[in-house]
């Protein structure tokens, strides 16, 4: 990923990282945006590297069943929950990698070089990856996909982000291996924000709205059936670009079948326990009954990782009584977080502050966690004209039971504060299908590395300052917009982390969240599944793994 230019803010970085004001891991995260290459950037912060495992360890071929829950998926860029990414993502690339270690990688990029300013991005493609159907990987295709993530009509979530700073206009094709973003404003996000989700790789000859009905992607398996609801069949290519350390193309498996066991645990951990599955898909998932019920087992393996998951209880300020700030306020002061993350989670996790930021982010400003308050939210509710209290419903997904527990919890701790909570549970498949509409509701959000992601994705406005397509609390704020736009192309670390303590309050005070509890995040399989590592998005990143 070594271009012939470094940025010259890294040797800024290393300064701050030898004079302690940056942590090796922030230097290694900030430096690898700006084109460095992982490798590179562990021998300056004077780390070792990690060698790959020995040819010998590795046993080609097998069937990986994977326990999960299939949903109707069409549009990758459209997807709103993980679950059909983990499908497709065997399929269909990104350009870039987050790893385990929140550590980003050009994938199908060969590598990309910021000017100075952060205002223009040129991102070099790899030569000789083919799709699946024997197309050539080129510019057509990253400039085809990047505008499926700006079209309004898509629907994707990409466009409350990176429609934040740029436009169609905005993309470059200089060759057909190199493409140039100019930008609307500076942005230090960009390689991250090119593995979202949500941004896998289009064939710009063949994609016609539903990849089901053309799954041609650069990936290392074909698509052979999605059935929703009952089974996915994914088989090995033969001619995958990447090798593994045999020599050999990846992948080592032969196949991976995903199977639907609906979104109760209890038939997901008697299938692994027994062995008729050997991986359970957590991404959409709390997991912590999986965790507690497997943890001791002696033919289960467990991997975690950090994590900025979350459950977000959200309140639509465009609908009564939520448009009122001190009915907000005051049901956050209902959250008695330390009790939330013991009684939901276990207490495997940290407890939540009531923004959407996390204490790992490189961005975080230190906040204490906000005190259990009932006598305090029942005097805001008074001032807001609600003195004898306040009856609201509130959704909820059955199939993740920390989140049902997290509602119950709140039910009882919120009766002092003068809330009267009627909790609607739904299966998890029916909230997804409405989870932007209901007023007040419980979303699982996934890991995001920077906490400009998340902010970018959720609490903000597009250009005519209608709320972005993720924006499902619909709250858009010009003061908070305006700082949150700063610390977009802010690369000083201590700089963008005093613009966040002014965001951390303002979203307190006056937002549309409240974040009970931040979640742990494991990989569960069984022993005989080699190369699984833990992952803070639980991306089943799975092009390496064996099976013994």
């Amino acid at each position: 990923m070594m271009t012939t230019k470094i940025h010259p803010a890294v040797n800024d970085l290393k300064s701050d990282m030898e004079k302690g004001k940056l942590s090796r891991r922030e230097f290694l995260r900030l430096s690898t945006l700006l084109g460095v290459s992982a490798f590179t950037a562990t021998q300056m912060a004077g780390l070792s590297w990690v060698k790959s495992a020995a040819a010998g360890s590795v046993k080609r071929g097998g069937t990986l069943k994977i326990a999960t829950a299939l949903q109707k998926i069409s549009h990758p860029s459209a997807y709103s929950w993980l679950g059909g990414a983990n499908v497709t993502r065997q399929v269909a690339e990104y350009l870039t990698l987050t790893d385990n270690k929140n550590i980003t990688h050009p994938y199908l990029l060969k590598n990309w070089l910021a000017s100075d300013d952060l205002k223009t991005w040129t991102l070099n493609l790899r030569k000789g990856i083919k799709f699946n159907n024997g197309d050539i990987f080129n510019a057509d295709d990253v400039i085809f996909t990047f505008n499926q993530w700006l079209d309004e009509k898509v629907g994707s979530s990409l466009k409350g982000l990176i429609g934040s700073y740029l436009d169609p206009t905005g993309l470059e094709r200089i060759n057909d291996f190199q493409v140039k973003l100019h930008l609307k404003r500076p942005e230090i996000g960009i390689p991250e924000h090119l593995f979202q989700f949500t941004a896998q790789v289009l064939n710009h000859r063949t994609f016609e709205g539903d990849f089901l009905k053309a799954p041609h992607g650069t990936g290392p398996y074909t698509l052979e059936r999605y059935s929703e609801g009952e089974i996915a069949v994914i088989k090995a290519r033969k001619d995958y670009w990447q090798k593994g350390v045999d020599g050999k193309p990846l992948p080592y498996l032969d196949e991976m079948q995903f199977i639907d066991m609906g979104t109760e645990s209890a038939p997901m951990i008697a299938a692994l326990s027994s062995g008729d599955v050997d991986f359970i898909d957590m991404a959409d998932r709390g997991g912590n009954d999986i965790f507690q019920a497997l943890k001791n087992h002696p033919e289960i393996q467990i991997k975690s990782a950090p994590t900025a998951s979350a459950r977000v209880l959200r309140m639509r300020v465009d609908m009564k009584p939520w448009d009122s700030e001190k009915v907000r306020l005051a049901l956050k002061k209902c959250h008695n977080h330390e009790k939330l993350l013991a009684l939901c989670y276990m207490g495997e996790g940290l407890e939540g502050q009531d923004f959407h930021v996390y204490p790992l982010h490189p961005e975080y400003c230190k906040m204490p966690v906000p005190a259990y308050d009932p006598q305090g939210a029942k005097k805001l509710l008074a001032e807001a004209g609600y003195p004898d209290g306040l009856t609201v419903n509130l959704a909820v997904g059955s199939g993740w039971p920390d989140v049902v527990k997290y509602a119950e919890v709140l039910k009882q701790d919120a009766i002092p504060g003068g809330f009267k909570i009627n909790i609607q549970t739904m299966p998890t498949s029916q909230y997804w299908e409405k989870w932007t509409e209901v007023d007040l509701g419980i979303t699982p959000w996934t890991h995001r590395p920077l906490g400009t992601i998340v902010l970018n994705l959720a609490y903000k406005g597009d250009d005519t300052g209608k709320p972005v397509s993720w924006n499902e609390s619909r709250w858009v704020d010009k003061e908070f917009s305006e700082i949150l736009e700063q610390a977009n192309g802010t690369l000083d670390v201590e700089k963008r982390r005093k613009l966040f303590c002014k965001l951390q309050k303002i979203q307190y005070d006056r937002g549309s969240i409240a974040i009970g509890y931040w979640l742990a995040v494991w990989m569960i399989a069984r022993k005989n599944v080699k190369g699984i590592q833990g992952h803070p998005n639980a991306h089943m990143l799975f092009n390496e793994v064996s099976l013994a």
